[in-house]
């Protein structure tokens, strides 16, 4: 190609880059949230924890939740998905060692339904005994059986809930970032996800924006049954982003990078392609020109720059802009790298991160053109997204 057509190119990826630093809500910016002032009177909350074959872990997220400091009302549910692996008796042998004061309900969930996302079928469950056994709750924090939560995680949550007069409150929970795999890609994903849905348009009451992390949702119980509950996203497979979009039309939600709130869920390279590939092609709408829009943007902006640079015969003018637009990538990916403890240089190897988000995108197409889409736990849902 001519020098002049490879600068052009280059100052076009540059500027995109500046743009989505400077008019893109600040994605990258990776902030705690701040404390909000405790409410007079301390709502009563319920915790809905779909289990499936969770026993490794469960003990640990679920001693998390029953000792929490929360001077409100607060009980656990934990609803049993026909678990193989003794997943009930992990829970009920936590409650007994934590003594006669743990507030837990175990229950199993009935056979999956047609149409419905196996997750959300469980989350439906716990919602139908909370209502049943305890009449009268405000608030159902919504979490995964692999979270562990610090001791005033909800009582912060509730807060800033209640101070805000927020109809969903969500944290994009730490993500374990200890094996290779992990520590290559998890503040990828999170950076990813902002730059999808930032954070502040999420927050915003004025912005159309909606996502939740399903690791941790705080839902207000009457906007919830407002929508329907459960069922109004009984098919979706992105059932966090799905919920926030139907909660934000009841009012104001949140999200928010978590302090102590940590995944003890362990991922290597194979599980992170699984999970990009279950759900990534359904972002897309299950659309070939979305998908062939997506491989295009992905490659110009984050291949290009080093290609440009490194390329032998690109041009001064061309290998200063593309190095510029490389840097600027950099740079913006620095604040999740610092919040996931990662040394900074590490930030010049996000477009080798990319490429391989970008390579289960495309596996996610092809897994569902040929019936293997939604693929968790033994279960492929294909079944449509709904919003």
């Amino acid at each position: 190609m001519e020098a002049p057509f490879l600068a052009a190119l280059a100052g076009v990826i540059l500027l995109a880059w500046l743009g989505l630093a400077l008019g893109h809500g600040g994605f990258w910016r990776g902030r705690l949230p701040l404390r909000s002032p405790e409410p007079a009177h301390w709502p009563a909350v319920v915790a809905v924890v779909p289990a499936r074959d969770e026993a490794e872990v469960l003990g640990a997220a679920l001693s998390s939740l029953l000792t929490q400091d929360y001077p409100g009302s607060w009980h656990v549910i934990v609803v049993d998905d026909h678990s193989s692996d003794g997943t009930a008796a992990v829970a009920r042998s936590t409650a007994l060692r934590l003594g006669p004061d743990a507030r837990l309900t175990v229950v199993p969930a009935r056979p999956l339904p047609a149409g419905w996302a196996g997750k959300v079928w469980a989350q439906a469950e716990g919602l139908a005994v909370l209502a049943r056994r305890l009449p009268g709750t405000d608030y159902v924090l919504l979490t995964d059986a692999d979270i562990v939560h610090g001791p005033s995680a909800l009582r912060r949550l509730v807060a800033r809930a209640e101070a805000e007069r927020r109809v969903l409150t969500s944290l994009m929970v730490r993500l374990r970032c200890v094996s290779r795999a992990e520590q290559a890609l998890v503040p990828a994903f999170v950076f990813f996800f902002a730059m999808l849905y930032p954070f502040s348009r999420v927050n915003d009451p004025g912005s159309r924006t909606a996502a939740a992390a399903g690791g941790c949702m705080l839902a207000r119980v009457e906007a919830l049954s407002a929508i329907g509950g459960m069922a109004a996203i009984r098919s979706a497979l992105i059932d966090d982003c799905a919920l926030a979009a139907a909660m934000k039309r009841q009012g104001a939600i949140r999200l928010d990078l978590a302090d102590d709130s940590l995944s003890l869920r362990a991922y290597g390279w194979g599980e992170f392609w699984n999970m990009i590939a279950r759900s990534a092609f359904t972002q897309l709408r299950h659309s070939a020109w979305l998908l062939a829009a997506t491989v295009a943007g992905m490659l110009l902006l984050y291949a290009a720059p080093p290609v440009l640079l490194l390329m032998p015969g690109t041009g001064v003018l061309a290998a200063v802009l593309a190095g510029a637009a490389w840097l600027l990538m950099a740079g913006i990916y620095c604040p999740m790298l610092r919040y996931y403890g990662r040394p900074l240089v590490e930030s010049l190897a996000l477009p080798l991160v990319a490429l391989f988000y970008l390579g289960a995108t495309v596996a996610s197409a092809w897994r569902h053109q040929h019936g293997r889409g939604g693929q968790w736990k033994g279960r492929s849902q294909t079944i449509r997204e709904t919003t």
